[in-house]
């Protein structure tokens, strides 16, 4: 699995926002961008069947879909959904590739990581039809305590109005957790140049809990999250190199929560429900 490696990896190039050179802002998106596109790559990597539906164009992806629950009339924005390819009336811009997102958003990957994409079939961005899988990242850098219940709540929302638009689709949820003992935040800069200082690994722990207990289903007839992977990282925010946290606090290996597991499940999910587009 590749797509913890790429965001630890382009995290930790600073990038021009405003007046400062930051690695990661509140006010931003950038997080989401790139676990979302990782994950897609590694669905790419893992779903054979995904990649036969890239290749006879039957599944395409979507950026900042507007999805509206049916059922309660609300709506959210996701961050990067696959689908089946709708109509393109009305369309007035190039389609993007999962390539050229690459490059618009700044993913940084090795060779091998350049080769291995390369050697996949072109996924494009079409008009959204039918959503297959829906992708929601999260982030909780600093004041974990006040960003537990608000974390919760973003994410709780994202696959309620996911299977509120459509039982069918499998919602995704991705949540990245800061574990280092201080943060320098951009958005508090009226207290100062210090750093926000966490109580460690406590602080982490609180969030994860809060993610933890997001719920899950393992049928289209429950509500909740048919894959969910939260990554630990230790992230000061100053340009030092972002790292990944493996040990506790984190999700280990063979854990629901951990990545591999999260990707396992959701390409199994995957094959497993459209096997017959």
């Amino acid at each position: 699995m590749d797509a913890v490696d790429i965001l630890v990896r382009t995290l930790s190039k600073p990038v021009k926002r405003a007046n400062d050179e930051v690695q990661y802002h509140p006010r931003s998106d950038r997080h989401s961008k790139v676990a979302c596109w990782g994950i897609m790559f590694d669905l790419m990597q893992t779903s054979g069947l995904l990649r036969s539906h890239v290749e006879t164009n039957k599944v395409a992806f979507g950026i900042n879909h507007k999805m509206v629950d049916f059922v309660n009339n609300k709506f959210k924005n996701l961050d990067l959904v696959l689908c089946r390819p709708g109509t393109s009336a009305g369309r007035k811009r190039k389609s993007y590739t999962l390539a050229s997102l690459a490059q618009e958003w700044g993913i940084e990957l090795t060779v091998d990581e350049q080769n291995r994409f390369e050697a996949l079939p072109v996924i494009t961005e079409a008009p959204v039809g039918q959503v297959l899988v829906a992708l929601e990242a999260k982030a909780c850098m600093t004041e974990h305590s006040k960003a537990g219940p608000r974390l919760y709540d973003e994410l709780n929302s994202s696959h309620q109005i996911v299977h509120g638009a459509t039982n069918q689709a499998l919602a995704v949820g991705f949540c990245m957790v800061n574990a280092a003992d201080k943060f320098y935040s951009p958005t508090n800069r009226h207290n100062g140049p210090d750093a926000n200082v966490h109580k460690q690994p406590y602080a982490a722990q609180k969030a994860i809990e809060a993610v933890s207990r997001l719920p899950r289903r393992s049928g289209s007839n429950d509500r909740g999250y048919d894959g969910l992977g939260i990554v630990v990282v230790e992230l000061l925010n100053d340009g030092t190199p972002v790292k990944l946290v493996t040990g506790a606090p984190a999700p280990q290996v063979g854990g629901i929560f951990h990545y591999d597991s999260m990707l396992h499940r959701v390409a199994h999910e995957y094959d497993t429900n459209f096997k017959n587009i």
